[in-house]
């Protein structure tokens, strides 16, 4: 057995504030290298409890379990794990304890794989051991159709398929990280989420699940993102191409785009980031205002993303109007829509995300 713990309660929080007090703008490099201490501790502590139980363990950090990641701190993505030193505890009949949520990368610094990334330590590690199946155990007792504490009636789903969890983690739900899904997808890792708290079945997911009489499997929120909007950038090919370059540059990722029709000689082009990125990219855009001979920049940290998602969402007629006059009769109102083959998304104030959240899901579930 492979065992990936994270850091205990709101110690990553915690760490955060103490090196908030010292230095407000901490190197990506030495905040990792804070924060990596929280799984540290985890490990050792669960190494110990076990071994008062009598049985044989080690812990290990992401260092010596052989993860090797790419160098960009805070965000760094597993490039492979090398199975010697783990395979020879599980040979020895060792419980193998692994610091989640970190690497190395090919200069011995310690990297972390962003908030969440436990849940991707785990599922690299099932993929790369071949594990029959990956347990994530977590507060809540399985993928719900959408935040149970905020909406008491939503439903739990036994199961789901992974491009539909993907979509809801990448769109805010806080199940599962993202990149864990990415990977249990591309190496079908068999995955379950279930409660560390109740002894009861979780929700598993999978390639093919069954089908919903909704034709959606969830409704998940963000409002962790910010919009910018450059406003009369010139009419011209290549533009957008600037853009996003600079973007993809400097690791700023870029969520829903917006480019309006030409008028005249201009267009405005509109994007979505995550807020802790904006301060950054309004001073990349500004200091190439030169280059890209744009008009200003218009901003706003104050708005929330809500989302639907579920396979095949789009080959059924009305389920994206459905979702839109949910929002009608609450009074919401929509600043932006994005779609893909089983999403819609929509950019709203921050203040209507939760009133929007309830609205939708009870127009698509009250009446199952």
């Amino acid at each position: 057995m492979i065992v990936v713990l994270s850091a205990q309660g709101d110690t990553t929080d915690d760490l955060i504030a103490k090196a908030e007090e010292i230095n407000l703008n901490a190197s990506r490099r030495e905040m990792d290298m804070l924060l990596a201490t929280g799984e540290q501790i985890s490990v050792a502590l669960c190494a110990m409890a076990l071994e008062a139980l009598g049985l044989p363990c080690v812990s290990l950090t992401a260092s010596q379990a052989g993860i090797y990641t790419t160098d960009l701190h805070s965000d760094a993505r597993i490039r492979r794990i090398a199975p010697d030193r783990i395979q020879a505890e599980l040979d020895a009949r060792r419980i193998v304890i692994v610091t989640g949520f970190q690497g190395v990368d090919r200069r011995g610094d310690i990297t972390t794989l962003g908030r969440g990334g436990s849940d991707t330590s785990a599922v690299a590690l099932a993929a790369a051991f071949s594990a029959d199946l990956c347990q994530i155990f977590t507060d809540v007792d399985g993928v719900y159709t959408t935040d149970p504490r905020l909406v008491p009636n939503a439903r739990k789903l036994q199961e789901i398929t992974y491009d539909e969890m993907l979509e809801l983690a990448s769109q805010g739900a806080q199940v599962l990280h993202n990149r864990s899904v990415e990977l249990a997808k591309k190496f079908k890792v068999n995955l379950e989420v279930l409660s560390s708290l109740e002894r009861k079945p979780g929700t598993k997911v999978k390639e093919v699940a069954k089908m919903e009489k909704t034709n959606i499997a969830g409704v998940a929120k963000d409002t962790s993102i910010a919009r910018v909007a450059v406003m009369g950038v010139r009419h011209s090919p290549g533009v957008a191409f600037q853009v996003f370059d600079l973007m993809g540059r400097n690791n700023i990722n870029v969520d829903v785009i917006l480019q309006s029709i030409g008028r005249e000689d201009s267009k405005d082009i509109t994007f979505t980031i995550h807020k802790k990125d904006l301060r950054e990219v309004e001073d990349i855009l500004n200091s190439h205002k030169d280059a890209l001979k744009f008009d200003h920049i218009e901003s706003d940290e104050h708005i929330g993303k809500v989302s639907i998602v579920g396979a095949g969402l789009m080959s059924n007629s009305g389920v994206a109007a459905k979702m839109f006059e949910a929002l009608y009769e609450a009074g919401i109102n929509i600043q932006m829509i994005n779609t893909s083959e089983i999403r819609v998304s929509v950019l709203l104030d921050e203040e209507d995300v939760n009133r929007a959240v309830k609205a939708i899901h009870a127009k698509f579930f009250d009446d199952i």
